[in-house]
C-alpha cells in the first residue's frame, strides 16, 4: 500500500484524510486549515468588523476554546478586543471541569473572563430544576430551560461590558442537525432564524455569529488535540435522550457513506433560506417589540419566555 503524504507540503506523516474532498493532511497544514477556514467565514460572511468587542461563550469544550483561540488571532492585530462568558448552569460532575478549563485557558491567552453562574443569577442549579422535573408526569426537557436561561445570560453579559457581537461555537454537525431537526418538527420560523450571523429587529438583543460553522465536529476535536490545549470532552448528562441527539445520531450514519452530506444539507439550505424566509414573513409579520413587564428584557409578549419559567420554576421547587 502506497504511504500517503501531505497534499499541501508532502510531509510524510499523515495525521487526517478528509473524504470529502480526498485531501491528506499533516499535522501543521491541518491546523492551518482549519484557522484559514474560519478567518475566511468571518471576511466572507461579515461577521466581524474592525474595531468590534466580540464576547465568546467559553465552556471550556473543545469547540468554544478553538473558537477563542482563532478569534484571538484578531485580537493580536487589533482587528477586534475580546472577552469570554462561562456560564455554570450547576451540573455536578459535570460543569466544574468545563469552567477550570475555561478559566485557564481565557487567562493563558490574557483575555478578560467572566463566570455567571445559574444559581447566583436565579437561586437555583439545572440539577435542582431537573429533580423536580422527573417528578412530573410529562417533564420539560432540561435543554428547554437551559436554552432560555443561557441566551439571556449571554445578552445580560454583553449588554453590560457593551459587545458588539456574541460569538459561539456551533459547528457542521450543529448547523446541519438544527436543520434537519426544526424541518422535520415543521418548525419554519426556527428554521429561517439559522444562519452565519443572527440579527434580531430590536437592538436590545447583540448580534450572535457562528464562525465555526463550516468545520466538522471531529476537526475540531483533533485541531485542539494536534495544538495542545486541554479541553473538556465530556457531553451534558442531560443531552442524551432529546432529540436533537437523535438527529445527530442519524446523520453521523448516513455521513459513513455519504460523507459530503453534512455539507450538502447546510450549502442547500442557504440556497432555499432566502426563498423560504421571504414568503414566512410575508406570512407571519410578527408582533411588534416589546418590554418584559417583570424584567424588562426585550420580549413579544407582557411577560418574557425566561420570567415565566422562573414562575413555574419557583412554584414547582418552592424557593
Amino acid at each position: 500500500m502506497t504511504q500517503q503524504v501531505c497534499t499541501q507540503c508532502g510531509n510524510k506523516h499523515v495525521i487526517i484524510h478528509r473524504k470529502y474532498n480526498g485531501q491528506h493532511l499533516c499535522s501543521n497544514c491541518f491546523k492551518k486549515s482549519i484557522e484559514k477556514q474560519v478567518l475566511k467565514t468571518i471576511k466572507k460572511e461579515k461577521l466581524i468588523t474592525k474595531g468590534d468587542k466580540v464576547l465568546v461563550g467559553l465552556s471550556g469544550g473543545k469547540d468554544s476554546v478553538c473558537l477563542l483561540t482563532i478569534l484571538n488571532i484578531l485580537k493580536e492585530k487589533n482587528i477586534i478586543t475580546l472577552e469570554a462568558v462561562t456560564i455554570d448552569e450547576g451540573i455536578i460532575g459535570y460543569r466544574d471541569q468545563g469552567v477550570r478549563i475555561a478559566t485557564e485557558t481565557a487567562n493563558k491567552l490574557g483575555i478578560k473572563h467572566h463566570i455567571v453562574s445559574f444559581k447566583d443569577k436565579y437561586n437555583f442549579t439545572l440539577d435542582r430544576i431537573m429533580e423536580e422535573e422527573y417528578k412530573q408526569d410529562k417533564p420539560q426537557h432540561a435543554c428547554t430551560y437551559c436554552g432560555v436561561f443561557r441566551r439571556q445570560i449571554f445578552n445580560h453579559v454583553a449588554l453590560e461590558i457593551g459587545a458588539t457581537k456574541i460569538a459561539t461555537g456551533h459547528n457542521l454537525d450543529d448547523e446541519s442537525q438544527s436543520i434537519l431537526m426544526n424541518y422535520v418538527e415543521g418548525n419554519i420560523n426556527n428554521m429561517i432564524r439559522i444562519g452565519y450571523k443572527t440579527e434580531a429587529k430590536d437592538e436590545r438583543f447583540t448580534p450572535k455569529i457562528k464562525p465555526l460553522r463550516k468545520i466538522p465536529e471531529k476537526e475540531i476535536g483533533l485541531y485542539v488535540l494536534e495544538s495542545g490545549f486541554e479541553v473538556h470532552f465530556d457531553g451534558c448528562p442531560y443531552a442524551g435522550d432529546s432529540f436533537r441527539m437523535e438527529i445527530g445520531d442519524f446523520i453521523r450514519e448516513k455521513t459513513v457513506n455519504h460523507p459530503t452530506m453534512m455539507y450538502s444539507i447546510l450549502n442547500g439550505f442557504e440556497k432555499i433560506k432566502p426563498a423560504i424566509k421571504k414568503d414566512y414573513m410575508q406570512h407571519h409579520t410578527g408582533q411588534a417589540n416589546g418590554t418584559c413587564k417583570r424584567c424588562g428584557d426585550p420580549a413579544t409578549q407582557d411577560i418574557c419566555k425566561a420570567c415565566q419559567f422562573l414562575d413555574n420554576i419557583h412554584e414547582k421547587i418552592g424557593e
